[in-house]
């Protein structure tokens, strides 16, 4: 099995337009994990660091099967720093994303 990713991100809380924190996914060796919050700042220094998120979410009875969005990249424009699937995005923004 290859490795794709190191986590899925399946919802998103924003507070003030931004993101506070995502309910993820995270891969375990071959596995992934429980459901786990990541606040915004974590979730930045796990992609800077090397990690890759994508959103979608957990097919259901599947297991660790996952239905895969787009990946999540840092974007800076201005000296501000934006979680986004977009290359062009100008504030945080995780496309198809629901909210919790």
């Amino acid at each position: 099995m290859t490795k794709k990713f190191d986590g899925i991100i399946e919802a998103v809380h924003f507070k003030n337009g931004q993101i506070a924190l995502v309910r993820a996914y995270e891969r375990r060796g071959v596995s992934f994990s429980d459901r786990v919050l990541i606040e915004r700042k974590d979730l930045l220094e796990r992609i800077k660091s090397g990690k890759k998120f994508v959103t979608g979410s957990r097919k259901e009875f599947w297991g660790g099967t996952f239905e895969v969005g787009k990946p999540v990249l840092v974007v800076t424009r201005d000296g501000k720093e934006f979680l986004a699937t977009r290359e062009d995005a100008e504030r945080d923004e995780l496309e198809n994303v629901p909210v919790f």
